[in-house]
């Protein structure tokens, strides 16, 4: 595919144009190492490096256009040089145009929260498959753009706008009627527009706790991006989408609608932000249309008696571990019904179909007479979730290993320790992924929330990973529980000098294997 450059720029303020007028673009880059003939490259400052710094490079692999922020020492004859006021903000309608901007082809369903995100993503998406729709999806865990389902590896919960409009792409062109995407607050961020040209027709909230505010600064401006999904749903055009009653394409646009956790204190500002329908979910005892109550989870899911819209309880079943789930059921449930005009009753059914989402509450089973569970929780927030329904159902210890991110909000940290310690017998501090700070002053920061455990006794601080691991199950007794947390379905540690692939599922596998308890299977 190839575009002119001049059909990429309706919506991009250009300051200064110089050389080449107006080359044939055939893909868009902002890693260098990524360009080929006909790339368009996006030089703007980074974390660690200076997009402009390489774009000597970017050239020699066959760039034919760059956009950038500032004035260049030199310029190539027969490159379009484009300076503009950000050029991390013009990805985005370069991408949507780029490729044919596809979400207004695509009933578009967005995500956001500081947990349970990718689950939710997850089940609806899973839910339209069930009801006979054809949808795509992108996560943190995984995506699935066309292709199958596919692992997402990076460490990254919205992608560039590059990527975001790439994805919708493959969707719309694989003949899917619905895009279910994560939408983080960085994403959502007007510092970065990955999502900006992405036309929302669904947003879901699913809570806002305390997270990123390394990024944000403070939390009422973290819970300030997060909304802009809610305050985008007024602003939808009218789209080319074939309806989910199977009509030919014409002009129409998908039920525009919010649905937000009625138990969450930041549901009505979310709810207050646009003029669309919201529709509320509960399963706390909180006023809703959706309401799950007397809940009974085990070990492998959870049963519950089901209210929905019109009145009525039906008995409801899903196969997903951890009682938190059954609020992430009920959005989905929500979303599906709304966006397919379809009863909720007749989903119903259905739920007990739903699958996991790969290193969330995952347990590992190698014959040890000790419980196993993976899950991603890496917030204060996340842990108060995860923890107390534990700790009501395991009757032994609980074992719990976890860390906290480099160069990410430091005064969770202490709050981590502080939770665990409440609710856990003994806690295995390790590396998460440091990235630029020392994994010993990470570790340390957590241990400052608890300072009543014993260390070497009931507090071990052991930053390599899988050698944590090891202690704990060394230590594990039967009837207790090992948690190992933080991790989940990623794919590598990162430090400042190198990424190691890891893998928790395969390492706690391969760790109680190495005691021997592969083989009582």
């Amino acid at each position: 595919m190839q575009r002119p450059l001049s059909a990429l720029l309706n919506s991009i303020s250009v300051l200064e144009r110089r050389g080449n007028t107006d080359p044939g673009i055939t893909d868009l880059q902002y890693d260098s190492r990524k360009c080929s003939p006909g790339s368009l490259f996006f030089a703007f400052p980074g974390l660690h490096s200076d997009g402009h710094d390489y774009i000597a490079q970017a050239i020699s692999r066959g760039a034919a256009a760059v956009i950038h922020e500032r004035m260049l020492p030199r310029y190539e004859d027969g490159i379009a040089y484009l300076r503009v006021p950000d050029a991390r903000l013009a990805m985005s309608p370069a991408a949507a145009a780029f490729h044919g901007r596809p979400s207004a082809s695509l009933a578009v369903i967005g995500v956001t929260g500081t947990e349970g995100k990718s689950t939710t993503v997850y089940l609806i998406y899973q839910l339209l498959k069930l009801a006979g729709k054809k949808a795509g999806f992108f996560s943190t865990v995984m995506s699935d753009s066309g292709a199958g389902e596919m692992p997402n590896p990076e460490h990254q919960t919205t992608p560039e706008a590059t990527s975001v409009q790439a994805m919708l792409a493959s969707m719309r062109d694989g003949g899917a009627e619905f895009a279910v995407v994560e939408a983080s607050s960085h994403g959502l961020s007007s510092r970065t527009g990955r999502l900006a040209d992405v036309d929302f027709d669904v947003g879901v909230l699913t809570n806002v706790t305390h997270e990123h505010l390394e990024f944000h600064g403070t939390w009422e401006n973290y819970r300030s991006d997060k909304a802009n999904l809610f305050r985008n749903l007024s602003q939808g055009s009218v789209k080319s989408w074939i309806g989910a009653d199977g009509r030919d394409a014409i002009l129409t646009s998908p039920p525009r609608f919010g649905v937000v956790n009625a138990d969450d204190p930041s549901s009505g500002f979310f709810a207050g932000l646009s003029s669309v329908p919201i529709i509320r979910y509960s399963d706390k005892g909180a006023e809703a249309d959706y309401i799950a109550s007397e809940i009974e989870s085990d070990e492998k899911g959870s049963s519950f008696a089901l209210s929905g819209p019109g009145g009525g309880k039906i008995q409801a079943r899903i196969d997903l571990p951890g009682r938190f789930n059954v609020g992430n059921t009920l959005a989905a449930l929500a979303v599906v019904s709304g966006i397919t005009g379809r009863g909720w009753e007749s989903l119903v059914p259905m739920l007990h179909l739903l699958k996991p989402v790969r290193g969330r509450m995952t347990r590992v089973d190698r014959g040890q007479p000790f419980e196993v569970i993976i899950d991603y929780a890496h917030t204060p927030s996340s842990f108060e979730t995860v923890l107390p329904p534990l700790r009501e159902r395991v009757e032994g210890r609980i074992l719990c290993l976890f860390g906290s991110g480099g160069e990410r909000d430091r005064a969770k940290r202490p709050l981590q320790g502080k939770i665990a310690a409440k609710y856990c017998d003994m806690l295995f501090l390790c590396d998460e992924d440091p990235r630029g700070e020392a994994p010993e002053s990470i570790l340390e920061e957590i241990a400052s929330g608890c300072p009543d455990l014993e260390r070497g006794s009931s507090l071990h601080l052991i930053p390599d990973r899988p050698t944590a691991i090891r202690r704990a199950f060394g230590m594990a007794r039967k009837g207790d529980l090992v948690l190992l947390l933080g991790k989940g379905h990623e794919n590598s540690i990162i430090y400042s000098d190198k990424t190691l692939p890891y893998d928790e599922i395969s390492e706690a596998e391969r760790a109680l294997d190495e005691l021997g308890f592969g083989n009582r299977q």
